[in-house]
Formats: C-alpha cells, structure tokens, sequence
C-alpha cells in the first residue's frame, strides 16, 4: 500500500469521485457524512478512510490509512518507531501535536500527517495539495 506523497494511496488520486473509487475497490464498507457535509468512507479490508470535500464537488481530497503494509518512499512505516522513521525520510521540518495517547507529526509541504501511539506509527494521514492560486491541486483528471 504505497503512499504516493502530494497524490494519493495505492491506486487512489486526489480529486476522484466517489464512483472513480467505487470502481477499483466497490463500495465502500461504511459511508457518513461529517459535520462539514462531507462524506467519509471506510475500506475495511485496505484499512482506508477517503474523505470527499462537500465543498468540492464531493472529490477525493483525504486519506487516512492504517494499512500494515502502508510505505512512504519504500519504508514501511505502521506499527514503527515515529523517530527512526522521521529521521530516515527526506523531510526535515516537522510539527508536533500532543493528544491524551496519541501525537500528530506534520509535515506541510507534504500535507502528511504520522499518528503516533506509544511511540509507535499507527496511521498515516495524507491531504490534497493546496496550489499557490489557493486552489487544490487536484492529481485525477477526469
């Protein structure tokens, strides 16, 4: 399950729709809507959850994975040590956030977020690029 940075999971690419996704992996194990109106869906069995941006024409803008095989830039990254992993990635300049049990690592220029628990990763967060004309950088061309 390869985290493609500033584009996408596996075969996913920002700015699909939902029926784009539909036809790589069917529907989805569990569909709400957020309290934006945005319309989340969960894959179980490729441990996915894709947010579709109400706002933007419901495209696929968010990515939350806690897939065990997930990988940035060929390291495996679930179920690892946030620090060996932060250090062994291109990326230098990180923000942290504390919650009760966990903590969010944030790198901007990615849009990439590891979640942390006991020191170890255990999700991987990736958003849609935000272009210099304050516009998403949307990867699927339909």
């Amino acid at each position: 399950m390869i985290v493609n940075l500033k584009n996408g999971v596996d075969k996913l690419l920002f700015g699909m729709k939902q029926k784009d996704v539909e036809a790589l992996y069917g529907k989805a194990d569990k569909q709400y809507k957020d309290e934006d109106g945005n319309v989340i869906c969960l894959y179980n069995k490729q441990k996915l959850s894709l947010t579709f941006y109400e706002d933007e024409d419901f495209r696929l803008g968010y990515i939350i994975c806690s897939h065990d095989e997930a990988t940035i830039l060929d390291r495996k990254v679930i179920g690892r040590n946030i620090e060996v992993v932060k250090n062994e990635l291109p990326f230098k300049s990180w923000t942290k956030e504390d919650f009760d049990t966990t903590e969010n690592h944030f790198n901007e220029s990615n849009w990439l977020i590891l979640q942390s628990e006991y020191d170890d990763i255990i999700r991987v967060e990736i958003g849609a690029i935000i272009n210099d004309k304050d516009e998403f950088d949307w990867k699927f061309k339909s």
